[in-house]
């Protein structure tokens, strides 16, 4: 401990040159943390938005078609996916929790003097448990509303807010495409996605319903426009994956040598890569901040030989009154340790500081993780003793005699 006080004795004596000396590891360990922290909210962004369409989700769309002139249509385009095919994907897959087909349009509704435009999906009530959706108030239509093509809906808060205002929408009928619709039920609020699309800006109706009375065009009326599915587990999602192929091109009589009809996407899998991706970036991101580390340990470097020179006297004192050379050199190692340390402590506040602002102003998660500040602590440690090593080596050497004449 007496080696301790003695050591900021004489950093304190010179508060200008510790400060300045400081500056590079207090630059060095905030741009790590405040870069990783960046980092890890990228990753958790990624995490939440894949969360968003559900857990353990697997796509299904039909493969986009070919013109007459060799140009290939949009993804989800084809017209080879059928409600049937979402029931058999249902009964016969045995890594398979749920499906949800899909068929999706946007349209204007009108209750009242009201009216709002906004996209009605036709699906299963499956959509609930595919999607992580939750009833507010009401309850989600049911199958037997799906097999009679029944002219009911669950609507969104959006929705309910535009149209009702504060009023319970619960049993009122609104207006889609000039069709009668009644409100069964709402879903529970949740929010913007993580680029800012509002998931509460919806319409869902039974998917025979869309299917017979809502479509346009001459698309087939069978036919629906993805397919979700949820696999029973993590650990299932492969199997599931391998299951969906096989009962598809059984169903669509697909001969060996012939390509798939259809496209199979597995979000886990983006999301494993998105957030690989992320976590390169967070540690190229800390590596550049580390650069400062380097040159704030280059810079306490070159202080403690500063220091040592100007020193000199007072090392030959010590060592004429008994000091031994290692007392010495602990004396500057130390010195050059509480430097560093104290900078580190210094650069971990104002890293948790800036990662608090760049989330507030810049609208962008900043996880701080105690992880980051351990390595950040850690190795500012590290360079108080790599670099002051040189310095304290040096002291303990010096003649004593020759430093008792040094003015």
């Amino acid at each position: 401990m007496e080696i301790i006080r003695t050591a900021l004795r004489s950093l304190l004596g010179n508060r200008t040159r510790s400060l300045l000396t400081m500056l590079g590891i207090i630059i060095g360990v905030g741009a790590v943390i405040t870069m990783v922290a960046i980092g890890n909210g990228a990753s958790q962004q990624i995490e939440s938005m894949v969360a968003s369409f559900g857990q353990n989700l697997i796509i299904v769309m039909p493969a986009p078609p070919n013109s007459s002139t060799g140009a290939r249509g949009a993804a989800g385009s084809g017209e080879s996916l059928t409600l049937d095919d979402s029931y058999a994907l249902a009964s016969e897959g045995f890594s398979i929790a749920c499906t949800a087909p899909e068929s999706n349009a946007s349209a204007q509704i009108i209750y009242g003097n009201s009216n709002w435009n906004t996209s009605v999906t036709g699906s299963t009530p499956d959509i609930l448990q595919v999607r992580n959706w939750t009833m507010e108030s009401g309850a989600m239509f049911t199958e037997q509303d799906v097999r009679s093509a029944a002219k009911v809906c669950v609507i969104g808060q959006t929705v309910a807010k535009e149209l009702f205002g504060y009023s319970d929408p619960i049993d009122s009928v609104i207006r889609v495409r000039s069709i009668p619709f009644k409100v069964v039920g709402m879903t529970t609020k949740k929010g913007a996605n993580s680029w800012g699309q509002d998931q509460d800006d919806f319409i869902l109706v039974p998917i025979t319903t869309a299917q017979r009375r809502l479509s346009r065009g001459g698309a087939r009326v069978d036919t629906v426009r993805r397919i979700n599915v949820q696999a029973k587990d993590k650990n299932s999602i492969e199997a599931a994956q391998s299951e969906i192929v096989s009962i598809l091109r059984q169903r669509h009589k697909l001969t060996e040598g012939v390509g798939n009809d259809f496209m199979v996407r597995n979000l886990t899998e983006v999301q494993e890569n998105a957030t690989n991706t992320a976590n390169v970036m967070s540690m190229l991101l800390g590596a550049v901040a580390s650069i400062s580390l380097l040159v704030g340990g280059i810079g306490i470097m070159n202080i403690m030989l500063v220091s040592v020179s100007e020193r000199t006297r007072e090392i030959g004192i010590r060592m004429a009154v008994g000091a031994r050379p290692s007392n010495v050199r602990i004396q500057f190692l130390t010195e050059a340790i509480v430097l560093s340390l104290l900078g580190g402590a210094i650069g971990i506040g104002c890293g948790i500081g800036v990662s608090s602002l760049v989330e507030h102003f810049a609208n962008w998660p900043a996880v701080v993780s105690i992880h980051s500040i351990v390595i950040a602590a850690g190795f500012s440690g590290f360079v108080g003793v790599l670099f002051g090593f040189w310095p304290a080596w040096k002291a303990s050497n010096l003649d004593p005699i020759v430093a008792l004449r040094t003015e």
